[in-house]
């Protein structure tokens, strides 16, 4: 079973934190998959924590999916230390990590939804 991790910055705000909790739970289920959040920091889980609750849940393998808008330090740098370091751990658990948001066709079209909305 593949196991995702939703993985966003995190927030002192606990209600921007529960927005990204609430994507992974649309993820899990429109798509029933199992799914994660984890928080870089300024949340909890982190990414290690949601990964052990996945390879506890099952997972053979983990996709990390950066809730990023774009390719900046965490996801360029941090991000693949995290993984580096959680693979240690779960040696036989494959952990594969997505592009961020960034470039993906649909910004665009919900760039266009908001520009739209103002013009109202």
């Amino acid at each position: 079973m593949t196991g995702f991790v939703v993985f966003a910055h995190g927030s002192k705000l606990e209600a921007a934190n529960e927005a990204v909790r609430a994507v992974s739970a649309s993820l899990a289920a429109s798509a029933d998959r199992v799914v994660e959040t984890a928080f870089l920091e300024l949340g909890n889980p982190d990414l290690p924590g949601a990964v052990r609750r996945l390879v506890a849940r099952g997972a053979e393998r983990v996709v990390v999916i950066p809730y990023f808008l774009t390719l900046g330090r965490h996801v360029e740098q941090d991000l693949p230390r995290i993984v580096k370091e959680i693979a240690r751990e779960h040696g036989a658990v494959p952990i594969e990590v997505t592009p961020p948001l960034d470039g993906h066709p649909a910004l665009l079209e919900v760039l266009l939804a908001r520009a739209r909305e103002a013009l109202v």
